[in-house]
């Protein structure tokens, strides 16, 4: 049962907000009011919706005492009460706690595993996927480093994606994809079996995360790629060492500057991930959520393109659309593994 005074302060919350952003707010608070208020008024239009069908309810009920209205009443009611259910779990899922990585700039790691120039090459493949879903959903895509082979596949690749919900939508692909295909260096036909891992992280404020400059190391270097990608003949390339972690972040534009920020702006978002992961470890030490755990070295998902079939074994989803899903689509998988990740977490707050 939902609790009474739980909806009563985010209804008083939300008033409250709406008032002070009518009546006028100093300029120093500005930007955490509206934040607060954008995210708690889905929130409160849900609890309004079910508290008004809790009052069709209650009158319909009402009415069963009075002959002349009482069978409209028992007409009305089922639906009525079938709603309810509907609006129960809109409102507990709205309850939910907010994961606060969710707005932020998703960082995407791709790197190929097992199986060679065709990881490699696979790993191209899935960083236009990612880069047509994101074109498709309206987000900017930007890649900060790319090493590619003679071949034309990734060596690794890390790109940033900024948008409304960019972490949200991209946060559960992070573990190892499989391919089975027909590599095109393969002479005989034979079905390969490789892999690329993929690691999403939400990009870290300077709020986020603070690193002293003792911790760090900076080198410049001349940026070099295959094919001529990247290159320039003067030190503009920025590698940076953690030296606490011994993380290694390099970036290879065309601006020394910009690498500088570049390749900061990737150590944070890795400092930033590597400490969620530990709270979420600590959270999660009785529990294995199936979606979401962030295992860089569980198996998500297999892409095999002669039966045209994707699946993902977290949810066990499977999908005849290969080609559409290569092509960026990948809205029915995100939504089923947001839905199942919800669903999990519900069963935990109801437990």
């Amino acid at each position: 049962m939902i609790q009474a005074a739980t909806l009563d302060q985010i209804t008083q919350r939300f008033q409250f907000l709406e008032a002070k952003l009518a009546g006028g707010v100093d300029p120093s608070e500005i930007a955490d009011l509206t934040r607060e208020y954008s995210e708690l008024k889905p929130v409160a239009e849900t609890v309004d919706g079910y508290r008004s069908l809790l009052d069709e309810i209650a009158g319909a009920e009402a009415m069963l005492d009075d002959p002349e209205m009482k069978a409209l009443a028992e007409e009305e009611l089922p639906d009525l009460r079938a709603r309810l259910t509907e609006a129960e779990d809109a409102v507990r899922l709205a309850l939910l706690p907010k994961d606060a990585a969710d707005g932020k700039p998703a960082m995407i790691e791709i790197r190929p595993g097992t199986g060679g120039d065709e990881a490699a090459l696979f790993a191209g493949d899935l960083l236009r996927m990612y880069q047509r879903y994101a074109e498709a959903q309206g987000f900017r895509f930007e890649i900060i480093e790319e090493q590619s082979t003679e071949l034309g596949g990734i060596k690794e690749v890390i790109a940033r994606v900024e948008g409304d919900g960019a972490f949200a939508r991209l946060k559960y692909e992070s573990g190892v994809h499989r391919v089975q295909r027909v590599p095109t260096t393969e002479a005989g036909g034979r079905i390969h079996t490789s892999a690329a891992t993929v690691a999403v992280l939400p990009e870290a404020e300077n709020v986020d995360i603070d690193i002293p400059a003792t911790d760090i190391r900076i080198d410049t270097m001349r940026a070099s790629g295959a094919g001529g990608q990247h290159v320039n003949t003067t030190d503009s390339a920025v590698r940076i060492t953690h030296l606490p972690t011994g993380i290694i972040v390099t970036s290879s534009q065309k601006s020394q500057h910009r690498n500088r920020e570049l390749a900061m702006d990737v150590l944070k978002s890795r400092l930033y991930d590597l400490e969620r992961q530990r709270i979420e470890g600590e959270r999660s030490a009785d529990r294995k959520s199936q979606v979401g755990s962030g295992d860089r070295s569980e198996r998500i998902r297999t892409y095999n393109f002669p039966q045209g079939r994707m699946t993902d074994h977290r949810i066990n989803l499977t999908l005849y659309k290969l080609d559409a899903v290569m092509q960026g689509d990948l809205t029915e998988i995100i939504d089923a593994l947001t839905a199942e990740a919800q669903a999990e977490a519900l069963a935990e707050m109801d437990g």
